[in-house]
């Protein structure tokens, strides 16, 4: 199906969903409000819950669920369910519509083949998905050299052997932590750098257009890939490739049973982050975006460029990879608040080159992933620039927020204009 059909469908599915919200709206107005404070109230208690331990946490949380379950009760026992399965539906289909028009495809321009390639595989990464599609032996196949990361070995040594062997051309296939150490290697040469989608999420290769389902196709690009330029950024002179966090989910994943019980120790480690009296030992020390000094914070997410956030198209993406900036996301904590008088707003969201997090003790970070801890301060700095990546011919080479609009408005404009051949989305990316 064409761009112009995938948007006329959703056009319409948009349409259709906004029709039958507002017939259940006007049919059952008290019962529409009811709803509406119910849900309010469920997130609420489950907010108190969270930042409480034992009874307390039970009864928030339990509350909240009550709750919601009672709002579920209103639209079954007031409203119309078929009409409410309708409207879900409707808005299912329209989002699917949507990135299926606003697929982006990039052409970069034509990489010349390395003549001595090498791809770095770990057997363990995603659930071993290196072996499962038998990545060594399709490596070998295209004349690539496969090196197996085995437990015990260093990353950076092999990696830096392999180059000082003669390799001209580096492959990761393991997780975001794996990626970000061999692309901190290929810049440093200068030597081209490929992702292989062989981890968990695979955050970074979804960002630089690289399919996440075709592991194996991955390797293409070293065969007759397509060169992008992208940035990087550092924390205390560390490459990461995709973000680095202080505070809750740092410090959970610092935590013993993690792995084995991750919400559980989330929820555990809430209460000392968010909760009414945080201690000041240790506390994150930061400049807003308009200089303000501010001295704690629930969570402190910073970005290799800048991701969207709080959106149901492309959230979680970052649209460019090559805008030389670092995003910095900010969860503050009540307190934080109470003390800002001209600004209460739970989050703050802005870009800089750099950015510093002072503390009296060393900080937990989870740097793309990886558990560290390093000792402040904290200085992130962008790299813009500073890695070239090669990307399989048909894959997309862009992220799925690339072409995009910002708002749902001008998603909405696009999406008319490609319905009725007003335009149409560049081919192009670059």
């Amino acid at each position: 199906m064409s761009r112009r059909r995938w948007a006329l469908l959703a056009l319409v599915a948009l349409c259709g969903a906004v029709i039958v919200l507002i017939a259940l709206v006007l049919s059952h107005p008290w019962a529409s409000l009811a709803v509406l404070a119910l849900l309010a109230g469920a997130g609420w208690c489950g907010a108190a819950g969270v930042k409480r331990r034992g009874g307390g946490r039970v009864l928030g949380l339990g509350a909240g669920a009550a709750l919601v379950l009672s709002a579920v009760a209103v639209m079954i026992v007031v409203g119309r369910p078929g009409e409410a399965v309708v409207l879900v539906g409707l808005v299912a289909i329209a989002l699917a519509a949507v990135r299926r028009a606003l697929r982006p495809r990039a052409s970069w321009p034509p990489a010349k083949r390395p003549r001595r390639p090498v791809v770095i595989w770990n057997a363990r990464s995603g659930g071993g998905k290196a072996v499962r599609f038998h990545l060594a032996d399709e490596a070998r196949t295209r004349g690539i050299e496969p090196l197996e990361l085995t437990p015990g070995t260093d990353l950076l040594e092999l990696v830096r052997r392999a180059v000082d062997g003669g390799a001209d051309a580096l492959a990761a296939a393991g997780g975001d932590g794996t990626q970000a150490l061999v692309a901190t290697v290929a810049a440093q040469h200068g030597i081209p750098f490929v992702c292989i989608p062989a981890g968990t999420r695979n955050h970074f290769a979804l960002d630089l257009g690289v399919d996440r389902d075709d592991v194996v196709g991955a390797l293409d690009a070293l065969v007759d890939g397509r060169e992008r330029v992208v940035d990087l950024a550092e924390i205390n002179g560390r490459v990461f490739v995709n973000n680095c966090s202080l505070g809750l989910y740092a410090e959970a994943v610092q935590r013993k049973g993690y792995r084995n019980a991750k919400l559980r120790t989330i929820l555990d480690t809430a209460p000392d982050v968010l909760g009414p009296a945080p201690s000041a030992d240790g506390a994150l020390e930061w400049s807003g975006p308009d200089g303000s000094e501010h001295s704690s914070a629930a969570v402190i997410l910073v970005s290799n460029d800048v991701y969207r956030l709080g959106r149901a198209l492309g959230s979680g993406t970052r649209p460019r990879l090559d805008d030389g900036l670092l995003g910095v996301a900010v969860l503050r904590t009540k307190a934080d608040r109470t003390s800002d008088r001209g600004n209460a707003l739970p989050w703050l969201t802005w870009t800089a080159q750099q950015f510093e997090v002072r503390s009296s003790m060393p900080v937990h970070v989870g740097v793309d992933g990886e558990a560290l801890t390093l000792d402040p301060p904290l200085r992130f700095v962008t790299r813009p620039g500073a890695l070239r990546v090669l990307i399989a011919a048909h894959h997309p080479g862009a992220s799925p927020s690339a072409v995009q609009p910002d708002t749902l408005a001008g998603t909405a404009r696009l999406l008319w204009r490609l319905a009725t051949g007003a335009t149409a989305l560049p081919q192009e990316l670059s």
